[in-house]
């Protein structure tokens, strides 16, 4: 069954979430839109949760994004279609695990987050061709894992090791 983006994205809860809230229907950068809707749920998650309990709700975000991404897929009978933007808010939000609080942190997450998607060096690129929910989730966490190395990286070379 085929649906067109704009009738089912506001119609079928799945599509909704699977792009992100309707972020992901802008005809401009789909992608960075997907993204900055993740940080006001970073924020929310950060401000509550520890770092095990952050970690699980991601989990758990992963998982659930691989069946509406893969559900959404399906039902727009294309192969991974940009409007899908879960996977770049899981992605995020794998960046940001354990990155210190600041406005500074994020905006370099998410430049570094947006730079690695965009450029997919290996092995994003090999993960995006991946079928299905996994393909589509896949390459973004990769994404995120970089630019969670990188942040990683610089805290310790500004602070060390604590």
């Amino acid at each position: 069954m085929k649906n067109t983006l704009t009738d089912s994205v506001w119609k079928n809860p799945i599509h909704f979430l699977a792009c992100g809230f309707g972020t992901g229907t802008s005809k401009i950068m789909p992608g960075t839109c997907g993204t900055l809707i993740a940080i006001p749920f970073y924020l929310a998650m950060q401000a509550v949760l520890s770092p095990t309990y952050y970690m699980i709700v991601l989990i758990a975000a992963i998982v659930f994004g691989c069946w509406i991404s893969q559900v959404t897929e399906r039902d727009f009978d294309v192969s991974d279609p940009p409007a899908i933007v879960w996977d770049e808010m899981v992605g995020f939000w794998l960046a940001m695990w354990a990155a210190p609080n600041g406005w500074q942190w994020i905006l370099s997450a998410f430049v570094l987050f947006r730079a690695f998607d965009i450029l997919k060096p290996w092995p994003i690129k090999w993960l995006e061709q991946l079928p299905g929910g996994i393909g589509i989730i896949a390459d973004d966490l990769m994404a995120g894992f970089y630019t969670l190395l990188i942040l990683q990286l610089v805290v310790w070379l500004l602070f060390g090791m604590d």
